[in-house]
């Protein structure tokens, strides 16, 4: 892992703040865990419910101690609320790739600008301190949702792999739809488009 990318890495800005998801982050999400399954719908690993989120986050701590993901916890900080989680996964320093998802927010900070505000910051530390030269974005090809905010924020959307994995209900595979910012694009275009939509 990079020393760019620590255990103290927090990403913040006047609406959000990005640290370091941990195991006590149960108790901080356990109330959108519970009460809004839907979340989770286009999800191979779910977190509805204490029992699944406990997974989720174990899960994700062991990918982070492997050195090829780093999950955050999302806080909101207008209403002083934990939003959800995100994280940087595949991470690749040879390449100088990643991928940036595993994004979920509950139902309270969908469509208030949250997402533009992480997605953000996530860029502009990818880019500019980890200095990668790609960034993929990955998602279920019916999830219409989550595409449209990734095309929202300045991704290209690359194709869809076909029965690329399966899905929750071990009877179905899913498409996925693949998506990019390249570095070029994120100085070029992206970056200064991005920060009118959160200003």
């Amino acid at each position: 892992m990079s020393i760019a990318l620590s255990q103290n890495t927090i990403l913040e800005d006047e609406t959000v703040l990005l640290r370091p998801l941990l195991e006590s982050d149960v108790e901080n999400l356990l109330e959108i865990s519970i009460n809004e399954p839907e979340t989770w719908e286009y999800s191979l690993v779910r977190a509805n419910g204490k029992e699944n989120l406990e997974n989720y986050i174990q899960l994700a701590l062991k990918a982070k101690a492997n050195k090829t993901d780093f999950p955050f916890i999302v806080l909101d900080k207008k209403s002083g609320k934990y939003a959800g989680s995100t994280r940087f996964y595949d991470i690749n320093f040879e390449f100088k790739t990643l991928q940036l998802g595993y994004t979920w927010y509950g139902k309270a900070f969908r469509g208030t600008g949250l997402n533009k505000h992480c997605k953000f910051l996530l860029l502009q530390f990818a880019f500019e301190t980890l200095g990668m030269e790609r960034v993929e974005f990955r998602a279920d090809n019916a999830n219409q949702r989550s595409i449209a905010a990734m095309k929202s924020i300045g991704c290209t959307v690359e194709g869809v792999m076909r029965s690329h994995m399966p899905t929750c209900d071990s009877e179905l595979r899913r498409d996925s739809i693949i998506l990019s910012i390249l570095k070029k694009e994120w100085f070029e275009r992206v970056k200064e488009n991005l920060k009118i939509k959160i200003q």
